[in-house]
């Protein structure tokens, strides 16, 4: 004889693991490490530094 299964429990589990994939495949695609995040921001504060170094006084007016 089969088990029983509750089925709103399967449909749940079921969209449960639906998300669960679509989140991996997003996470290949988009994602970026912790260390990325630090990393890229670290060298646009280095890059906006260095710009605001280089900037030039406005002209008396």
């Amino acid at each position: 004889m089969a088990d029983i299964i509750n089925l709103n429990t399967f449909r749940k589990s079921k969209a449960r693991a639906t998300q669960k994939a679509q989140a991996d495949e997003n996470a290949v695609k988009f994602g970026r490490t912790k260390a990325q995040k630090q990393k890229e921001a670290q060298e646009a504060a280095k890059a906006k530094h260095i710009l605001d170094g280089k900037e030039r006084d406005a002209p008396p007016t």
